[in-house]
């Protein structure tokens, strides 16, 4: 895998046109509000988007709101209230919690925001869990009780178009501190995250799945608006999937073979040791000095 640099000024407007994705939650708390009733809260952030982003400096925003309130009117209310605070309307939102699609797609519609079902929602997981943690324990309602898990199975993995079957793959593992250089190398499509998010060293070692083929940018074109959750390995029938959007599923390669297997299990076991981080990556061939696609990825256990 060979990176090439590009120049300042190239690198410059690729930050200027950066797109800025929210992630976005509507839903009850485990705090109750004057009647008793559990309140709600409107959470949204900002995606990080490349390594080398403070997660410190990304745009969170938050407002409670009573039950009785909860409808897309409310929540269209609240997106505003936060677009009016923050640095930069969004170019997009992404939202993790399927039983409010209806709620937040039409919030977001109305808002005029265009709005998708993704489980690429990894600042808003972390600042749920940071919240359930610190913040509503220490209000006066605090009422301790666990949410519905919202990892439903996925829809049974989908062949992709034969126009966008790899040709070849492997596996491979980089060092952390060598994805810090990811903002300079030539990557057409993709999207990152700085690792102190997962709370990865710079030293950690993260596995990945670099796919080689002839029609690589048609094929990373095609990745980048399907909302890439993942990568994981399914033993039954044995093959590599790749999850994507709010539950679908699409299988990249079949696994026939015990060698096969056991590459794929020893990636499972490595992207574990990661926090679920691992990448995927799409080249024309081995000897590439640039990536069609390069997305960083991390399996979360949403709730």
């Amino acid at each position: 895998m060979i990176k090439s640099r590009e120049s300042s000024a190239e690198v410059e407007t690729a930050i200027l046109i950066m797109t800025t994705i929210w992630e976005l939650d509507f839903y009850s708390r485990p705090v109750l509000d004057e009647n008793n009733k559990k309140l709600w809260e409107v959470l949204v952030c900002e995606s990080p988007m490349d390594v080398r982003t403070p997660v410190d400096s990304l745009f969170r925003y938050s407002e409670f709101c009573s039950g009785a309130e909860v409808n897309s009117v409310r929540l269209r209310d609240a997106l505003n209230n936060a677009i009016a605070q923050a640095p930069k309307p969004p170019d997009k939102i992404r939202f993790f919690r399927r039983q409010m699609t209806n709620m937040i797609t039409k919030a977001c519609q109305d808002a005029d925001i265009p709005v998708y079902a993704s489980r690429r929602t990894l600042a808003l997981d972390q600042w749920i869990r940071q919240r359930m943690q610190d913040v509503y324990p220490t209000m006066p309602t605090y009422q301790d009780s666990k949410n519905p898990s919202v990892n439903l199975p996925s829809a049974t993995p989908q062949p992709l178009p034969d126009a966008l079957m790899g040709e070849k793959w492997m596996f491979v593992t980089l060092e952390g501190a060598a994805l810090e250089e990811m903002p300079e190398w030539d990557i057409a499509f993709g999207e990152a995250f700085p690792l102190a998010l997962a709370g990865l060293a710079p030293d950690a070692p993260i596995p990945g799945l670099v796919i080689f083929t002839s029609r690589a940018l048609p094929m990373a074109a095609w990745m980048s608006g399907i909302e890439l959750a993942f990568l994981k390995f399914m033993d039954v029938p044995p093959r590599l999937v790749l999850e994507t959007g709010a539950d679908d599923a699409w299988s990249l390669a079949n696994l026939p073979k015990p060698t096969l297997q056991a590459e794929a299990k020893n990636f499972e076991t490595a992207k574990e040791k990661a926090n679920g981080v691992h990448f995927l990556a799409i080249q024309s061939d081995p000897k590439a000095e640039s990536f069609a696609g390069f997305w960083l990825l991390q399996e979360l256990n949403l709730a």
